[in-house]
């Protein structure tokens, strides 16, 4: 009869090395001993998977050897190949989660330095305040657009700051105050320049 026994272990589904290990028992029959290797499984669990044994006697194991381990082997190769998928995803997870971690920290970072500096700047604005110079602690405040999440507050303060050394408004709005600011701060911006070249010692009559 023609031996077909690669033929069949050819067709068998499995990644790998099928290593078979063959030996007699003391009835005389067989034990043949089938062990898959995958080394491109890096899961060490793999070592814990045993091996596949089968006693007959050569008869026996020529009808039914394949039967017997090609759902086996398909088996265990595909839960290697599992493995190792899971390792892959596994690690790629990881490396995504280092990444996620470092732009956290680094949001973070960038958060704790806002606020470093708001409330540096916030601290100049208390300082100027406790020493009754109101229109120079208005001219510290930070922009609103720069703290988006405190413009309300800075808003608030600015005018709470503008009504201490602006004309009475007699009750006016927020919004009147502010505008009242502005043009406070306008005049006090030209007040300074006109200071500045006094300062440098010009007369008309030098002229």
């Amino acid at each position: 009869m023609e031996n077909r026994f690669f033929n069949s272990i050819a067709r068998l589904d499995f990644a790998g090395n099928l290593q078979l290990t063959i030996g007699k028992n003391e009835d005389n029959g067989l034990v043949v001993s089938i062990l898959l290797r995958n080394e491109a499984c890096g899961d060490s669990a793999k070592d814990l998977i045993p091996p596949l044994t089968l006693i007959g006697t050569a008869e026996e194991l020529d009808e039914g050897f394949f039967a017997q381990i090609a759902k086996p082997v398909e088996q265990v190769s595909g839960l290697m190949v599992d493995m190792e998928s899971f390792l892959a995803q596994m690690e790629i997870a990881k490396k995504n989660s280092a990444m996620e971690k470092q732009q956290e920290e680094m949001k973070r970072k960038g958060r704790e330095a806002k606020d470093k500096k708001y409330k540096e700047e916030m601290g100049k604005v208390d300082a100027l305040e406790k020493e009754g110079k109101f229109r120079d602690a208005w001219k510290k405040l930070p922009d609103p657009e720069g703290f988006p999440e405190r413009a309300e507050h800075i808003r608030k303060r600015k005018a709470d700051l503008s009504a201490r050394f602006a004309p009475d408004l007699f009750g006016a709005s927020a919004s009147q105050v502010e505008s009242v600011s502005a043009q406070v701060e306008e005049s006090s911006d030209l007040q300074d320049d006109a200071d500045v070249l006094a300062d440098d010692g010009f007369s008309d009559e030098e002229e």
